[in-house]
């Protein structure tokens, strides 16, 4: 009798446990047209080497244009 009640205790313990670490995503940035975009860190590859580029390299210095592609050059 002791080990039911001590396996139901665990078991509800162990579903508390993982209630407890669910993850709530985030909301989604709402960006609208002529926000300031966020700063955001990529890789550029040039064919022989790849380097680190963020957003705010350009501030200040250039007009940015992003454009993003679903799946571009994935076959997909």
């Amino acid at each position: 009798m002791h080990k039911r009640v001590i396996g139901i205790l665990l078991a509800a313990l162990v579903s508390l446990a993982g209630v407890a670490q669910e993850k709530v995503a985030p909301e989604p940035l709402k960006i609208k047209v002529g926000d300031v975009a966020p700063d955001f860190t990529l890789l550029e590859y040039d064919g022989t080497k790849t380097k680190a580029v963020s957003l705010h390299d350009f501030k200040g210095k250039k007009q940015v244009a992003l454009a993003f592609f679903v799946f571009a050059f994935t076959g997909g």
